[in-house]
């Protein structure tokens, strides 16, 4: 008895499997891949038949043209590649001038520079114009002293004291802004070192000098106007050493004490230092007279800071520095402390 082989199913018995509806016509199967509008596949061109279920065809995207030299050419002066924003302020390679204004605006903006100067003013115009109402009112007795020698001298001891303020200004210009961080900022701004410390040294020496000499011309038209009957008539090179002399030297010490503080980078320390350097000399010379080191005294009392100062007053401790001298001397100790403040700012962090 023979097995019965089984029939193969035709296509068109084949059932849809239970609970699942039959495509309605027109439709696409399920599982089978979505048609094509007319005109949006790959081969098919044309347009899309009109009627309901037509697809609708994309909005072009506008592509903005920018707005430049060609393509791979360099951007024109002053105008940012491919269109960007374009400042009005042209670009330019920054110069030492634009550091001197930096500084200046920094130094202007500061109480201290008002506070110091004010005082250094106060104490050149006071002190001077106290000494030539002393002086004045003494009459004979007091003018034994000045007979020989004008009484521009009387300005002497205002600027003595003035030096003080001088040299504090002249380190916390550059010592401040190491302790207060500050420095990092203007190097960003501008990494030339260099120049930021020939700025500094600029700005401080420009209003230093102008500061000194508006306050010591004030002081000897004054005392010369109180008490000029008792001294002699001063020439015109001791007018121009009392006062643009006299404002020469003492803002050359103070860009000694800013390249001091440059240094050092410690307010107190690069003052205290300066202040070393100004009254060493002349403690030490008080200790050497009772000793034989005569050659030494006599040589620490001529070079003195103080000494060099009354020069320009025609008062001198003895055969030393005369005339201008004194401003040759400061401005070589200034030039060698500026070599090592330019050294130490290069090869030290910030």
């Amino acid at each position: 008895m023979s097995t019965p082989q089984s029939q193969p199913t035709p296509a068109h018995s084949q059932t849809q499997p239970p609970n699942q509806p039959a495509p309605a016509q027109g439709l696409p199967a399920p599982g089978s891949p979505a048609p094509q509008a007319a005109g949006s596949g790959p081969g098919i061109t044309g347009p899309a038949p009109a009627g309901h279920g037509a697809a609708v065809p994309a909005r072009p995207v506008p592509q903005r043209t920018p707005q430049g030299p060609p393509q791979g050419a360099a951007p024109w002066p002053g105008q940012a590649p491919l269109g960007g924003y374009v400042s009005p302020i042209p670009i330019r390679k920054a110069t030492l001038a634009d550091a001197v204004a930096a500084e200046w605006t920094k130094i202007r903006s500061i109480r201290s520079t008002v506070w110091t100067l004010g005082s250094m003013v106060l104490l050149i115009v006071g002190i001077g114009l106290l000494a030539a109402f002393v002086v004045s009112a003494t009459d004979s007795t007091g003018a034994t002293q000045t007979e020989r020698v004008p009484v521009l001298i009387l300005g002497i001891y205002g600027t003595m004291l003035s030096l003080i303020c001088v040299i504090t200004l002249g380190v916390l210009t550059m010592s401040s802004e190491y302790g207060t961080g500050l420095i990092r900022t203007t190097l960003t701004a501008c990494p030339d070192r260099a120049r930021v410390l020939t700025a500094k040294a600029i700005v401080f020496f420009l209003l230093t000098f102008v500061t000194t000499t508006v306050a010591t011309t004030l002081v000897a038209v004054a005392t010369e106007g109180i008490a000029g009957r008792l001294g002699a008539v001063p020439t015109a090179g001791q007018w121009l050493k009392a006062t643009v002399g006299v404002s020469v030297f003492m803002s050359l010490v103070g860009v000694l004490a800013l390249a001091v503080g440059a240094m050092l980078r410690h307010s107190a320390g690069a003052i205290a230092v300066m202040l070393a350097v100004v009254m060493m000399p002349l403690v030490l010379a008080m200790f050497l007279g009772v000793s034989d080191l005569t050659e030494l005294r006599s040589w620490l009392l001529l070079y003195s800071i103080p000494n060099q100062l009354g020069v320009f007053y025609d008062v001198s401790a003895g055969e030393g520095p005369s005339g201008w001298d004194p401003l040759w001397i400061m401005t070589l100790v200034t030039g060698a402390a500026l070599g090592g403040a330019y050294l130490s700012l290069a090869k030290r962090d910030a």
